[in-house]
């Protein structure tokens, strides 16, 4: 089976490069939707795809694609499928709808049809079915609504992508590897460019940084759905992953910069990057960042995900400290180009600087901005006042690594 049609999902705003990950991993007909990005291959491809993507939520195999009109018709497209080929009744399964603009009364109702059909097709094949398992699915089927068809696909990847099984500090609310992978890529940083996180909390830029430099894909350390599947050629995916070790680089000193404030955040990212074995990559220390300067001499790129105001106080906290940061970016980072995770609406205006671009966003459910800030010379707003370079000290309670 070569012609495999998948839709890889992923967090919104990071569909382009997603798009061009793909088609580095080998596949094929590439078409970019909202919210990920539908491509074909074969069983290899998608072994690829789950083992090497750094961008892509979950790999799903799109197994039917028809009209519909009622409950029924949803039953009657879900049981005329060849379950049993696909995997053992013995494993425990969970479905999945989800629908846009679907005239159905109750997805409830849908998902339940769904499960039902699967189980009516085993009990009539195998004389047995699989159980439901809500929380930890052996295999999860989705489901997915629009106006006119019933999309059906089976999820290849099984736990998201994104749990990589790097953390053993995680902080507060830590953005995830692949939007964090995401958005390197948005900055078109590459190994031996400078970059610098120095906000970096739990270190999870410096992570996904670190494993792109060493060339570690980043599920050589996991399990994935697939390999559950009647289908699974063990021998293929055997050579993939040693193809993939193979690749690896030494974990030597790389130009990959991480500061916070915090000790403690400090101390949880240098703990993630010991357990991970890429200690060796990353420098890291305890700085202010109204404080630092420049790592590198050359320019590079500077990338940072900073608190939030979530109550008043820390809003007011915020409104202060951001002019501050964006005189700091402006008079000791020049040549440097600097990208800002923010959910904060008031940064772009607060920090009085002027972005290059703005792109949406989502941490999660979170909409966000990555903002954009190429540092020359008489780039910050003319006409406002210096700020005295100190953090406030309650600031270090906001989380930098959300």
């Amino acid at each position: 089976m070569d012609d495999l049609i998948f839709f890889a999902t992923c967090p919104r705003g990071l569909e382009s490069v997603l798009a061009t990950e793909l088609a580095q991993l080998s596949g094929t007909s590439i078409e970019v939707v909202q919210g990920g990005v539908v491509f074909r291959g074969s069983w290899q491809t998608c072994y690829r795809v789950n083992l090497e993507s750094r961008i892509a939520s979950r790999i799903l195999w799109r197994i039917a694609q028809q009209n519909y009109r009622s409950e029924a018709d949803i039953y009657r497209i879900t049981f005329q499928l060849p379950w049993q080929t696909w995997f053992s009744p013995k494993l425990t399964i969970r479905v999945k709808v989800s629908a846009i603009k679907c005239a159905l009364r109750s997805l409830d109702f849908v998902t339940l049809k769904i499960k039902d059909a699967v189980c009516d097709k085993f009990r009539k094949i195998k004389n047995t079915r699989p159980d439901v398992d809500t929380a930890n699915p052996d295999i999860r089927i989705h489901g997915f609504l629009d106006q006119q068809q019933l999309t059906l696909y089976l999820d290849t990847s099984g736990e998201a992508l994104f749990k990589r099984n790097l953390r053993k500090s995680s902080g507060n609310a830590p953005i995830r590897e692949n939007l964090a992978a995401g958005i390197l890529a948005l900055t078109g940083w590459k190994p031996g460019v400078p970059l610098l996180d120095p906000m970096c909390g739990s270190g999870t830029f410096l992570m996904e940084a670190a494993q792109i430099s060493s060339r570690i894909a980043p599920g050589i350390n996991r399990h994935f759905a697939f390999e559950q599947f009647t289908l699974f050629d063990s021998s293929v995916w055997k050579q993939l992953k040693e193809a993939a070790l193979n690749w690896q680089l030494p974990c030597t000193s790389q130009l990959i910069f991480g500061s916070d404030l915090s000790g403690y955040a400090i101390a949880d990212a240098r703990e993630n990057l010991i357990s991970n074995h890429l200690a060796e990559i990353v420098q890291l220390k305890q700085a202010n960042i109204l404080e630092i300067s420049p790592p590198h001499q050359l320019g590079g790129i500077i990338v940072m995900n900073p608190p939030y105001g979530v109550r008043m106080s820390e809003q007011q906290l915020l409104a202060d400290f951001y002019p501050k940061l964006g005189d700091r970016l402006k008079k000791k980072f020049s040549g440097w180009c600097a990208y800002i995770l923010t959910a904060d609406p008031s940064l772009p205006k607060l920090i009085r600087l002027n972005p290059s671009r703005r792109t949406p966003l989502f941490n999660g459910a979170l909409e966000c901005r990555l903002l954009e800030y190429r540092m020359v010379e008489g780039s910050m707003r003319k006409g406002e006042p210096r700020s005295s370079d100190s953090v406030p000290a309650d600031l270090a309670v906001i989380s930098s690594d959300q």
